[in-house]
Order: structure tokens, then C-alpha cells, then sequence
């Protein structure tokens, strides 16, 4: 494995932005010179179904598909996804996520049972766990679909490069087309980096 490259996977529920967070990332990526390659699978229907998606980048990347045991970071926009997910770490990896429940059409029709305490579970096996309910949130600020920004917000002090050029990318996207939404997303992205730098004290104080 190249160490230059980044692995990067995300994961969660159809409509909660998934892809689009992978996309402003890969654009970040890009806007620093970086080779980046993603892949999406999205199941059963575009809203509501599971869906996963790889971003890898680095000076030069041959394949978008991440393996398991060697992402970095894994954020979860479903805890039990994030859960689902996390054999996909390297030893003593992070996992970023939402811990607002939303349960998938296979829990729903009986498939699978949703899980007691997915933190508990992924922090069993070995990893870190910054939790926070990203949608009460974005909530707070208005609407609940600020949720893509606030885990963007919270994945941008772990990236390698700094996270004005997170922040860049995510508002380019508004100041043509939905100029009105600029400020919100620019305080969405800083609550979810708040949110991440509480739950990395709690972190640090629980293993203390």
C-alpha cells in the first residue's frame, strides 16, 4: 500500500448526501494538486437503501476501490453502518460518526436486527469513535439537510491538508447557484468541527 495515499470511507443511508460529501471531498482533494479516484455503491433505492462510497487520494492513485484493513478514516452518516463497516480500518483507525438512528428498509422488512450500541461494538474491536448526532445539529441551525456539512465539518481536522480548503470547496457549491445558503453551510461546517474537537476530549478523557 502507498502510505502517500489517502483512503477515505463513507458510508450511510440514501438521501443523507453521502455521495455528495465523497464528491467535495475528492474536489478538495483535487483543488491541492492531488490525484483522486471514488466509487459509489448506492443499494436497494436511492432513498433509504445503503450506500457506501471509496475516495483515495495522493499523488498518484490506481484504483478507487479501498481494501479492507487499510482506510483511515471511516465516517458514518448511520451509526449502524458505520458499525457494518468497520472491518474497512487499518489497525487503530477512526471512526467519525452520526449517531442519530435511522434504521434502513432491511431492518424494517426483518432481515437484519439494528444493532443495541454500535459504538460500543466498533470501540470493542479496537477503534476510535468521535460520535455526535449531526442531525440535531443541523437541526439547530435550520434545516436538517445542513447534516452533509456538519460531517464534513467534523472529518476536516483529520484530513492532509487544512480545512479552509474543505470549507472552500463545500461553499463553491452554493455562492453561484444558492448564494442565500453560504453562511449557514459555513457555520454548519464549524459546528460539526466543534462537535468533533467535544467528542476527541471525551475521547482522550475516557482513556485518561
Amino acid at each position: 500500500m502507498n502510505d502517500n495515499v489517502t483512503n477515505i470511507l463513507v458510508v450511510g443511508i440514501g438521501g443523507q448526501g453521502v455521495m455528495t460529501a465523497t464528491e467535495i471531498l475528492a474536489e478538495a482533494a483535487i483543488a491541492l494538486g492531488h490525484d483522486a479516484k471514488k466509487t459509489e455503491v448506492a443499494g436497494m433505492a436511492q432513498r433509504g437503501g445503503v450506500v457506501s462510497s471509496h475516495l483515495r487520494f495522493g499523488p498518484k492513485v490506481l484504483s478507487p476501490q479501498i481494501m479492507a484493513g487499510t482506510a483511515d478514516l471511516l465516517v458514518g452518516f448511520e451509526a449502524a453502518e458505520a458499525m457494518r463497516w468497520c472491518h474497512y480500518l487499518k489497525p487503530g483507525g477512526l471512526v467519525l460518526m452520526n449517531t442519530a438512528r435511522l434504521v434502513p428498509p432491511v431492518v424494517d422488512i426483518g432481515l437484519y436486527e439494528y444493532p443495541d450500541d454500535p459504538i460500543a461494538e466498533i470501540k470493542s474491536r479496537g477503534y476510535q469513535v468521535h460520535a455526535f448526532d449531526a442531525m440535531a445539529i443541523a437541526m439547530e441551525l435550520g434545516d436538517v439537510r445542513l447534516g452533509n456539512t456538519v460531517m464534513l465539518g467534523a472529518m476536516a481536522d483529520h484530513l492532509p491538508f487544512p480545512p479552509q480548503v474543505l470549507l472552500d470547496a463545500i461553499l463553491k457549491r452554493f455562492s453561484q447557484r444558492k448564494p442565500h445558503m453560504v453562511e449557514v453551510n459555513r457555520k454548519a461546517f464549524e459546528a460539526g468541527r466543534a462537535a468533533d474537537k467535544a467528542a476527541t476530549q471525551s475521547h482522550v478523557e475516557a482513556a485518561a
